[in-house]
């Protein structure tokens, strides 16, 4: 019998959560939950309101999964369902790779694409986005964004709360800091602290004489 789970958002992200909870087996999408989107739709799916109205619908579905790109609302929310008891599930996607060992927590999405290696473990509501890579041995702390394209070379940790901004490569055996922040484009050659935000240096455009 199918698990029916509800989308927790109703922006782009939750699109996505809402096409790969599709293609997954013995799932069954049911509502999403939005305050602004009450009464409309979401790739067909009714949009039934917020808080308020999911504990009065929690007859209807008792799993879900918070869709929401930002790190600390999607903490929040994934924090408040588990305390009013609702189960997080997780979106793997079908054509995603997660090699032997591979250890994922509740609430993470697993987008098209990704490949995790042996003995990587993920944490609660984080998101692996499309198309990244995670080698052996990494540790990803709850609650991280790594951003479509990115690449993680063995044995890097990152702590909870962190965003790795689209197409950033990490060599191995380094450490980033909870809640730190990684630009678009960086290359991380060495550890960053807690809170800290990387950035990248825009190659400067010369004219040729």
């Amino acid at each position: 019998m199918a698990t029916r789970v509800f989308v927790y958002g109703a922006g782009g992200h939750a699109k996505v959560i809402i096409d790969i909870l599709e293609r997954m087996r013995d799932v069954e999408v049911a509502f999403a939950v939005d305050d602004a989107g009450k009464g409309k739709t979401l790739c067909g799916y009714e949009i039934i309101g917020g808080r308020d109205e999911l504990l009065a619908r929690r007859g209807q579905a008792t799993t879900g999964i918070v869709a929401i790109g930002d790190n600390k609302a999607r903490r929040e929310a994934s924090v408040w369902l588990v305390a009013q008891g609702f189960v997080l599930a997780n979106a793997i996607h079908p054509s995603a790779v997660l090699a032997r060992g591979v250890t994922i927590g509740s609430g993470t999405a697993i987008m098209a694409g990704c490949v995790i290696n042996t003995d990587t473990t993920v944490g609660d509501y984080a998101i692996i986005n499309t198309g990244a890579t995670v080698d052996h041995d990494c540790a990803i702390g709850d609650g991280v964004h790594i951003a479509p394209g990115c690449h993680l070379c063995g044995g890097v940790k990152i702590g909870a709360g962190s965003f790795l901004g689209v197409g950033t490569s990490v060599i191995p055996k380094v450490s980033i800091g909870a809640d730190a922040t990684v630009d678009a484009g960086c290359t991380v050659t060495g550890n960053i602290l807690d809170g800290a935000r990387m950035r990248l240096v825009p190659a400067k455009s010369r004219e040729s004489t």
